[in-house]
């Protein structure tokens, strides 16, 4: 039986949301909401969905189990709690919150209650990152000791077409990007002890050239340009850069280094590879064959985990608490530099599980697809 979904915030990310959700398994959108109504409507019609919505008659939809919280990071937490009130369960779009203590009031209202919390990024759970885990977990470099991550880019003011909270409060490439490195690195290692670094405003002001909001000027509020030295549980150590100031580079996604050996991993964006390795004994980088068909931009595959945990009494894997882990690594990377120290961090998780192969043909099961 399906499971019904509901969607709040129908901006540009739904798009992906529902063309893949309407092709993994025990899914159906029931109905979807924005703050914009017509703008509900035309994804409702886009897609043949039944109801377009205002959110709270959304909420009160007794049919409706998940909500899918596609809102702006700042409207998360509140959103969140509003479905959990409801009695739904809530999968959220990157970050869980803006604040620690909004995400640790979301899943106690949700442990309160008995219900479930989800969060992106679920891009680790696709082919590649699964291909790195499955490697690192059988051995394939050893004993994890040490890791970079690089994202690098020069802000998205030159394409988005309202850039503006991009470099607020909530924003920044910590907030924005490192989602997906963190969370992959958390899913290969294992959870975060203490971060220290560095931080900059590089470019206290930024001019949007995109035609949307042409030649207006924004206040650059949060860091820039990034640079972390973060110590693993297991002993491992990460240099992790963030910027929004770099033209070009040439840099990695990221590389872990073993006790035996390298693995190269690409994107954390993104769900396909190239998936490298390089054994001590080896002269030449190897590219690994990946351990799954889910290669291409299969974002949701974080909600279909978590509908068919919830019909299979097992733990989802992009949880909520992950994800508050994850931002808790991100505030750390943010006062770190602002205090001089070493920050400890107040939370842990547990990895999540790999996506075993016979979860991977359930979720694969496709649906009808949205005729475009």
């Amino acid at each position: 039986m399906s499971v019904k979904l509901g969607i709040i915030g129908c901006g540009s990310i739904s798009d992906i949301y529902l063309r893949n959700l309407s092709r993994l398994a025990g899914i159906e959108v029931a109905a979807v909401s924005d703050i914009d109504p017509e703008r509900a409507r035309a994804r409702a019609q886009q897609f043949q969905i039944p109801r377009a919505l205002s959110v709270d008659a959304l909420l009160a939809q007794g049919d409706i189990e998940i909500i899918v919280n596609l809102t702006i990071p700042k409207a998360h937490a509140e959103i969140a709690a509003a479905a959990l009130n409801a009695g739904k369960h809530v999968y959220n779009e990157k970050p869980l919150a803006i604040d620690r203590a909004e995400a640790r009031e979301v899943l106690e209202l949700a442990a309160a209650k008995g219900l479930r919390v989800g969060c992106a990024p679920d891009t680790f759970l696709g082919a590649a990152l699964q291909t790195c885990r499955q490697l690192i977990d059988g051995g394939a470099i050893g004993e994890p000791v040490g890791a970079v991550a690089f994202m690098t880019c020069h802000g998205h003011e030159n394409w988005h077409p309202d850039p503006h909270f991009y470099y607020q409060r909530g924003g920044g490439p910590m907030f924005d990007m490192g989602p997906y490195y963190l969370t992959a690195l958390v899913a290969l290692i294992g959870p975060v002890r203490r971060v220290t670094g560095s931080a900059r405003i590089t470019f206290p002001e930024r001019i949007v050239s995109t035609p949307q909001r042409f030649g207006s000027k924004i206040v650059v509020e949060v860091p820039t340009n990034i640079a972390t030295v973060t110590d693993f549980a297991n002993g491992a150590i990460a240099t992790i850069i963030m910027s929004f100031d770099v033209w070009r580079s040439s840099l990695p996604h990221i590389e872990i280094y073993g006790s035996e050996g390298t693995l190269s991993i690409p994107d954390p964006n993104k769900f396909e590879g190239p998936v490298r390795l390089c054994h001590h004994q080896a002269q030449e980088w190897r590219e690994i064959p990946l351990v799954s068909q889910f290669v291409e931009n299969w974002r949701g595959l974080g909600v279909a985990d978590m509908t068919h945990a919830l019909r299979t009494a097992s733990p989802h894997r992009a949880s909520g608490t992950l994800a508050f882990h994850v931002l808790d690594i991100m505030h750390a990377a943010h006062e770190a530099p602002a205090e001089g120290r070493h920050v400890d961090l107040s939370t842990s998780c547990e990895r999540p599980e790999p996506l075993h192969a016979s979860v991977i043909e359930v979720l694969k099961s496709e649906g009808p697809r949205i005729k475009r």
